[in-house]
C-alpha cells in the first residue's frame, strides 16, 4: 500500500478546490459562531492562527472581528480562492502555504483555530504556540457509523478522544461537545492554556 505523502495531498486538495465553487461553504464554522462570545471574553489578544484554512471562511470571519490572521493550507489553489475573497471582503490575512506535517510553529498566538483537520501531533504543538491564556478551537471529524466511507479512520476523532487529549495540557475546557449523529459526526472543544 502506497503512503500518503505531502505531494499526493497537495494534488488532491488543489484539484478539490478548483472543481469545487466553495468546498465548506461560504459561511464560517458554525460552533465558531455560536461561541464568538466565549471566545473574545477569554482570548488574550488578537494574534489568530487557522490552521488548514482552506479558501479562508474562518479567518476572514475572525479579520472582520479585529484578528489578525495567519492562515496555513497546503493548496495553493485553496489559498488563491482566499485571496481574491478576503480583498472582496475589505480584510487582510496572511496566507501561506505550508505543509502542516513538516511545519513547525514557531510564533506565538492568542487564538488558534482547527476545523475539519486532525494531525494528532500538531495538537501538542499548538498548544505550546499559544500565548499565557490563549484559546484553542478545534472542530473536526469524529469517528462514528454515520462517517462516509471515504475518510480514512487515522483522520477521525475517536469519542472521547479530544477532551482526554486536552485534560492532560494545563489549563481548562471552556467547551466541549460531540455530535455523533449529524450528518457529518464531529467533536468540537474550546481550550484555554494556563
Amino acid at each position: 500500500m502506497r503512503k500518503n505523502t505531502g505531494e499526493d495531498c497537495l494534488l488532491k486538495w488543489d484539484a478539490r478546490f478548483r472543481n469545487e465553487t466553495c468546498v465548506l461553504g461560504t459561511d464560517p464554522s458554525q460552533y465558531i459562531v455560536d461561541n464568538i462570545q466565549l471566545i473574545m471574553s477569554n482570548v488574550p489578544g488578537t494574534n489568530a492562527l487557522d490552521i488548514a484554512c482552506g479558501e479562508g471562511r474562518n479567518s476572514i470571519y475572525l479579520a472582520k472581528r479585529g484578528f489578525h490572521v495567519t492562515g496555513l493550507d497546503i493548496s495553493k489553489a485553496g489559498l488563491e480562492k482566499g485571496r481574491q475573497w478576503m480583498e472582496r471582503e475589505g480584510v487582510k490575512i496572511n496566507l501561506r502555504v505550508v505543509n502542516l506535517e513538516k511545519f513547525e510553529l514557531t510564533e506565538k498566538y492568542d487564538l488558534i483555530l482547527n476545523c475539519n483537520f486532525l494531525l494528532r501531533d500538531l495538537i501538542p504543538k499548538s498548544v505550546a504556540a499559544l500565548s499565557p491564556g490563549g484559546i484553542i478551537v478545534i472542530d473536526t471529524l469524529l469517528d462514528s457509523p454515520f462517517v462516509p466511507t471515504t475518510h480514512k479512520k487515522e483522520y477521525l476523532l475517536q469519542p472521547g478522544e479530544l477532551v482526554r487529549i486536552f485534560k492532560g495540557f494545563p489549563g481548562e475546557i471552556l467547551s466541549q461537545e460531540e455530535r455523533l449523529h449529524d450528518d457529518m459526526p464531529t467533536a468540537k472543544l474550546i481550550y484555554r492554556k494556563k
